[in-house]
């Protein structure tokens, strides 16, 4: 059973003149789940890999249980990498057994963990099978199961629901909700911003190898500028046009989502509303983490 948190304290690196990582901070607590999600060449894969100790921080430190991480840690992490890093003409019983006893197991342990995870997985019927005969998402089964196979301290997966169906995905999310509620600290990057805001307790945004945004999707959510749903079927599509601490973030039907400052007011948005016609529907929402993301995508691409 795992004994504290994940700490990934100010790491940097450079590559030449390219910054990955800008003193990237984040914490996984036991029984936790993380998303860390951001555009591409954001800086995930690259925090996660130098958690692994597979790449060396220029600076920073990343500890578990409050000490650096070593060898013997390392052998605790369960890794679950964006490319299927597994033997493709090895058969998927012979592969999850040698990894499970490169990582400390006996022969009869990791034998009993190749047959608890591959029936927990749903591919049982497929450990005598080239791991490349399988089709795309069974190789992704395999992938996780090499991650838990020695019962891992701490999970980290990279993508771990690309190219899965809607069953598959059921499947890794039970799997590491129970990791969670084992009291593993479990961090995974994802594009999948309805799965993140589903399953995970925390959300980290991370943008140009710095994290700009982290805390449960309530708190971000709240912390955003507040948002406005119009139903105003026979409104023109620029009726919003001009008013004071409004900006229009979609109009499409008669349907219309505008952002509000702290100096919108929104008896005038609705006697503005009024003024076209019939208004069927006037609400307040707070965005969701996929708008969120697309306003930090902006932001990126716009600077």
């Amino acid at each position: 059973m795992p004994e504290g948190a994940l700490e990934v304290d100010r790491i940097s690196k450079r590559y030449g003149d390219v910054v990955a990582l800008d003193e990237m901070s984040l914490t996984v607590r036991p029984g936790e789940m993380l998303g860390f999600v951001g555009s591409n060449g954001a800086g995930k894969t690259t925090t996660m890999r130098i958690a692994l100790g597979v790449l060396a921080a220029d600076s920073g430190d990343v500890r578990y249980d409050d000490a650096p991480i070593d060898r013997t840690v390392r052998t605790r992490i369960g890794y679950m990498p964006e490319e299927r890093g597994l033997y493709p003409k090895m058969k998927v019983l012979e592969q999850l057994q040698y990894l499970g006893e490169l990582h400390g197991l006996s022969r009869a342990e990791a034998a009993r963990a190749v047959n608890l995870w591959t029936e927990r997985l749903g591919i049982a019927e497929r450990r005598g099978d080239q791991l490349q005969k399988l089709s795309l998402g069974n190789q992704q089964r395999v992938q996780l199961a090499a991650a838990l196979i020695h019962d891992p301290a701490v999970l980290i997966l990279d993508e771990p629901f690309s190219g899965l169906d809607p069953v598959a995905v059921e499947v890794m999310s039970d799997v590491l909700r129970e990791m969670r509620d084992r009291g593993v600290p479990v961090i995974f990057s994802s594009h999948q911003l309805e799965l993140v805001q589903r399953l995970c307790d925390r959300v980290g945004i991370v943008r140009r190898g710095r994290m700009i945004a982290d805390g449960t999707v309530e708190e971000l959510r709240s912390s955003a500028p507040p948002q406005l749903t119009v139903h105003a079927p026979q409104a023109p599509a620029d009726w919003a046009e001009g008013l004071q601490g409004v900006s229009v973030v979609d109009s499409a039907n008669g349907r219309t989502t505008l952002q509000l400052d702290e100096t919108a007011d929104d008896q005038q948005i609705l006697r503005a509303a009024l003024d076209t016609g019939p208004v069927h529907e006037f609400s307040r929402a707070r965005p969701s983490l996929t708008e969120l993301f697309r306003d930090v995508v902006t932001e990126e691409t716009d600077e």
